[in-house]
């Protein structure tokens, strides 16, 4: 009997406990790889778009926009080293953006903001200057005090002075001849044209004479004013002046140089 009940005893019951490691676990870190990969690969999709659907024009305003030393480059361009010290309105610009120009052929064209066909205000002033520049060898002479750039406030036109011509006479606020028959031709270049006026004065850091009340602030502020009044002779309205302003030397065109004579110069700003 002991031997037929053991014959009906149930098998023991085996329990294995398996633990199960996944091979490269790596925690979440492949998740921040991955989302930066898809984050870049819609950045340049969005490139690839811009790209095909936009107009030269546009992608060059981009450019432009995106460029943090832009205006900075363009602020030293035309006649601010001494590369292009006393250069004349058809010398080569240190745009980003520049064509080959040699002779009279036109300069550096921004078109309008909209990008169409129709050139910009500043590329229609330097024709107008050139050509009111041309018609005498009095007025051809002066065409290398005049700078024009292309700033994101609106297009400067800065007279500026060298060793050989002065807008005003020594230490005052009275235009020369020739810085009268500038102006004018300035005057004709921006009538026509749409946007307010500033008109800022610049001095070079040449010391005054001991005993002068006089000084370099009130010296660029008083050469602003005598500019405004005599683009208003010369039919600007005065409801188009915005603000005049003197900064003395504090603008310096020729850094490196305080005292040089370029430093001292007629900045008209057309606002856009």
């Amino acid at each position: 009997m002991a031997s037929k009940a053991g014959r009906n005893d149930l098998p023991p019951i085996i329990v294995k406990k398996v633990t199960v490691v996944a091979a490269g676990h790596h925690g979440g870190a492949w998740k921040v790889a991955y989302a930066d990969f898809v984050t870049a690969m819609m950045a340049f999709f969005l490139l690839l778009w811009l790209l095909g659907s936009t107009t030269e024009d546009q992608r060059k305003g981009l450019a432009d926009y995106f460029t943090p030393t832009l205006v900075k480059t363009r602020e030293q361009s035309a006649g601010s080293t001494g590369l292009l010290g006393g250069a004349s309105l058809t010398d080569p610009d240190n745009y980003p953006h520049r064509a080959s120009q040699t002779g009279s052929r036109s300069l550096t064209i921004p078109r309008d903001a909209t990008g169409g066909p129709k050139e910009g205000a500043i590329s229609r002033m330097r024709q107008r200057v050139q050509s009111k520049l041309e018609q005498s060898e009095r007025l051809r002479r002066l065409t290398r005090q005049v700078r024009m750039v292309d700033t994101t406030q609106g297009v400067r036109i800065d007279l500026v002075d060298d060793a050989d011509f002065s807008m005003f006479v020594l230490g005052t606020t009275v235009l020369t001849a020739d810085a009268a028959a500038l102006i004018g031709v300035i005057s004709d270049a921006v009538r026509p044209e749409l946007g307010d006026l500033t008109i800022r004065g610049h001095t070079d850091a040449l010391p005054w004479k001991s005993g002068l009340k006089a000084n370099n602030w009130s010296l660029s502020a008083g050469r602003a004013e005598a500019t405004r009044q005599a683009l208003m002779r010369s039919g600007i309205a005065e409801a188009r002046f915005r603000r005049i302003e003197g900064v003395a030397d504090r603008e310096l065109l020729i850094a490196k140089n305080p005292q040089d004579p370029r430093n001292r110069r007629i900045s008209i700003l057309l606002m856009k």
